[in-house]
């Protein structure tokens, strides 16, 4: 393993969670760019977790990094995967309007709301490395419901070697990192403390040039 995979490898297994599965009211996925998310959550509303599916991202990819170019939001990409898995879509949900993690929380619960559902417990689904900057968000905005994360149970080196590009992974990697730490200093998720051995290797891989997704603040100050 080179320095580069083993520096990610620390934050990829801080970055991870590792909630054990329970029954749910609602299996709710942030979506994004990795359509594996989508499947993985396909298979536990398969295996019977929860009776409901909801897809909630805004965003129309056009990565050029990753080479993702959609034509459709991510939720409504994510709905289309389920109903081609044959979901009936009576039981999906879709909030397509939300540009960011907070706003994946408050326009899903206004989405809940508007359909008169009180849900109470959900299971979370993202990337691996998204793990615990949604829990943490969850902590911050649903501090009233019961909820689990989870991921595709896929290894670092797995995902590093899989179907996106190496290096514009690992560029998300550092930038989701780093807002851990910003964004529990901001207020807009629970604070997370970060080991000193974690802050190093994300210090190193910015000095090695993993900068790109970064927010444009001072980031050398750790948070233990």
């Amino acid at each position: 393993m080179d320095e580069v995979d083993s520096l990610v490898q620390i934050l990829w297994d801080y970055l991870l969670v590792g909630h054990s599965l329970r029954q749910a009211d609602c299996i709710f996925v942030l979506c994004s760019h990795d359509i594996r998310v989508a499947d993985y959550a396909i298979d536990l509303y398969q295996l019977g977790y929860a009776p409901v599916l909801l897809f909630s991202g805004g965003v129309v990819q056009q990565d050029e990094a990753l080479g993702v170019f959609w034509d459709m939001t991510e939720a409504d990409i994510f709905a289309r995967r389920a109903s081609a898995r044959g979901i009936v879509p009576d039981q999906i949900l879709i909030e397509n309007r939300s540009a960011n993690t907070g706003e994946n929380f408050r326009f899903t619960q206004r989405l809940l709301a508007e359909r008169g559902l009180d849900f109470q417990s959900f299971i979370l689904v993202q990337k691996p490395y998204m793990e615990r900057r949604v829990f943490a968000t969850a902590q911050t905005h649903w501090r009233d419901k019961e909820a689990v994360v989870t991921s595709p149970p896929i290894s670092c080196a797995d995902y590093l070697r899989g179907q996106l590009p190496r290096d514009a992974v690992i560029q998300h990697i550092v930038g989701d990192f780093q807002r851990v730490k910003v964004y529990g200093e901001n207020g807009y998720q629970a604070p997370q403390a970060i080991p000193a051995d974690v802050w190093k290797a994300f210090e190193r891989l910015v000095a090695l040039g993993y900068d790109e997704r970064l927010i444009k603040r001072t980031v050398s100050r750790r948070s233990d």
